[in-house]
């Protein structure tokens, strides 16, 4: 079965919180953080439901679950205050990580801010050495993830990934995150050639190293350097390009973790789309969501036919005129792909009325996904 979830919240209870969440959205596996991902206050870990929150996971089937390093650590940093926090602070949370019983803690590995690559790559190494070897009681991997390439972060390319390996001793303990928006973002194009970006992949660093895949579509075109995600069908990716990543071979004992944004016309409606995601790609959309659903699918592409308007087209056309648009122009109108066709929905009066703006969404996505996905259920 494929093993796919989300992101989802450790507050309030912890892992309770986290299981019934993930629970929530068909989920076989999920994502947490220990705690806030931009400061290192914690609660112990007897304060965070552990065993409630297992009892939930072994009642749907959750077996394998993933923890991120929080976004404050930096081990590519050159001054000493940062690197030391770094250092003390991720061997905290691989503690805490081992004690909620989760193998793998991603980590985006660092960023050489004003030294050089060189200098970064060579810090980060020395810092997951010291801190693997401070944690040398615990079973835990750190999964070094891949970078889109902005700024000065380290890795970008699998090259660097691969020269940190070597250069630490207990590499055992080190495998990959590998990030579909990022992976894209820095330059491989997964749309086009899966099959030759894994070859790469495992010719470079070895494909027994990637522990975890992150699933995001992404708002830019390829090699970028942007990284920025969104909801899976409505980025530069497209549904078929995150489907060949998800459903290929090689990948398919993987937990697929989604962090795509939520989506609304205002705050207090954004909510995320992990359900429907999970639904598509798992392609259980019909069981999960009811023929009610499918039909209304169905319902959106003679509607979009009529109005000549094609999923992927009408996604990629839309992104390039938002970049190529000036400031006043981008000021005037600045929605996105997902919102411009919800709105036109609502405008043609397309769907019921009584449907929530998450309801429709989520039939916009699988509209996005397109007929072939469609006829393949």
């Amino acid at each position: 079965m494929l093993k796919i979830g989300s992101h989802v919240s450790f507050s309030g209870k912890g892992l309770l919180n986290a299981a019934n969440e993930a629970a929530a959205y068909g989920s076989s596996t999920f994502m947490i953080y220990t705690g806030a991902p931009q400061n290192t206050r914690r609660k112990s870990v007897d304060e965070l439901y552990i065993p409630e929150g297992k009892e939930v996971m072994a009642e749907n089937g959750i077996n394998e679950i993933v923890v991120h390093a929080p976004y404050i650590i930096n081990l590519g940093s050159f001054k000493d205050q940062t690197y030391r926090l770094a250092v003390d602070f991720l061997q905290e949370e691989v503690r805490r990580t081992h004690k909620i019983g989760v193998k793998n803690i991603v980590l985006h590995p660092g960023a050489f801010t004003e030294k050089d690559v060189d200098y970064g790559i060579a810090r980060i190494a020395e810092g997951l050495n010291e801190v693997l070897e401070g944690t040398k009681e615990t079973d835990v991997n750190i999964a070094l993830e891949t970078m889109a390439g902005k700024g000065t972060e380290i890795g970008r390319s699998f090259e660097e990934l691969a020269r940190i390996i070597n250069l630490v001793e207990a590499n055992d303990r080190l495998t990959v995150c590998m990030d579909t928006c990022h992976i894209h973002d820095a330059g491989y194009d997964i749309v086009n050639g899966v099959d030759g970006v894994l070859k790469k992949f495992d010719d470079i660093v070895g494909l027994d190293r990637i522990a975890v895949v992150h699933v995001n579509d992404s708002k830019n075109p390829l090699g970028s350097g942007k990284d920025r995600h969104a909801v899976i069908g409505s980025g530069m990716i497209g549904y078929q390009g995150i489907a060949g990543v998800v459903g290929h071979e090689l990948l398919k004992d993987k937990p697929f973790i989604l962090e795509t944004p939520w989506i609304g016309k205002s705050a207090s409606t954004e909510r995320p789309m992990y359900e429907a995601e999970i639904a598509l790609l798992r392609r259980d959309a019909d069981e999960r969501f009811g023929g009610e659903f499918m039909e209304d699918v169905e319902r959106l592409h003679h509607f979009f036919d009529k109005e000549d308007v094609h999923p992927r087209l009408y996604v990629m056309n839309s992104w390039e005129q938002l970049k190529a648009a000036d400031a006043k122009t981008k000021k005037a109108d600045p929605r996105e792909p997902m919102e411009r066709l919800y709105d036109m929905l609502i405008e043609n009066r397309v769907l019921t009325e009584d449907y929530s703006e998450e309801a429709v969404n989520q039939r916009l996505l699988a509209w996005l996904a397109g007929k072939e996905w469609l006829a393949s259920l």
